[in-house]
């Protein structure tokens, strides 16, 4: 990796992190890393969906929509039933770990999902409040569930570009829009995995060299990275996830795409195919 001159021991003393999967705790992992060290993060959290107002998600449901839903157990090693306020403080606690870690010219795309609580609409601001959000971004999904008349089916989620001051987009990347529409992923035994069209679209709208994603789960972020000739840094708290990660990063490799890819490329079907399972 060449180093910058701007911070060049940073760059230097993350070296050891790189094109990694790491297994431990995001936090205690992230604030052992070098401050100004990463270009950007891609991640998308647990959602803390078990903690819930609603009776759809509960664990061991066998009748209904979500009957052997995997999210409904949680994830493997977190249960995703945190009470809200710990929730928030944790998720407030690594945002402010990853804008330690970027550079000044670094960002975050954070994938996160409103919901309606007691009849309320809880969006995620109470995250976010105080973080440099300069976008957001509307992932439209294909279709959704919805247990309650009160309102209509949830069909997106967000994602929140949050910048630091000198943050650029990649030349002629400013000309996608802020609606990005991509079917969930059906083929991956993760409970909640990343389509890989969302990170792929992340990451090649940029010039970044450095990808972290702290939540990686089945490693959708740094496989894509790979594919992309990035550098990347995954963390998991999961054995399980983490071996996932790693044997679907062994099986890929980076690949070529056209220089004018915008707007043409549609699926990971389509460009990822034997690649990404």
């Amino acid at each position: 990796m060449e180093l910058s001159q701007e911070n060049p021991n940073a760059e230097s003393s993350i070296v050891p992190y790189l094109n990694k999967i790491i297994c431990g705790d995001s936090l205690e992992v992230m604030r052992k890393m070098p401050s100004e060290s990463i270009d950007l993060m891609v991640t998308s959290p647990p959602y803390n969906l078990k903690n819930s107002t609603g009776n759809g998600m509960k664990a061991g449901t066998k009748t209904g929509r979500w009957a052997n839903n995997p999210l409904q157990n949680g994830y493997a090693h977190h249960d995703d039933e945190m009470p809200h306020d710990k929730y928030v403080e944790w998720q407030r606690a690594c945002l402010t770990e990853v804008m330690r870690l970027l550079k000044d010219d670094g960002a975050i795309f954070y994938n996160h999902k409103r919901r309606v609580q007691g009849g309320i609409m809880q969006d995620r601001d109470d995250i976010v409040n105080g973080f440099p959000v300069r976008q957001i971004i509307i992932w439209k999904r294909a279709g959704g569930f919805n247990f309650n008349p009160g309102y209509f089916v949830p069909s997106y989620e967000v994602i929140y570009l949050i910048c630091k001051p000198k943050f650029k987009l990649a030349p002629k990347k400013n000309g996608y829009t802020d609606v990005w529409e991509f079917p969930q992923e059906m083929k991956n035994k993760h409970p909640a995995p990343f389509p890989i069209g969302l990170p792929h679209r992340c990451i090649e709208s940029t010039t970044a060299q450095i990808i972290l994603d702290p939540f990686s789960g089945s490693g959708t972020t740094a496989l894509v990275a790979k594919q992309l000739g990035r550098n990347y840094i995954g963390i998991d708290i999961s054995p399980e996830y983490c071996e996932t990660a790693q044997a679907r990063i062994n099986g890929t490799e980076t690949i070529s795409l056209k220089e004018n890819s915008l707007f043409t490329w549609q699926t990971d079907d389509n460009l990822y195919e034997g690649k990404s399972h």
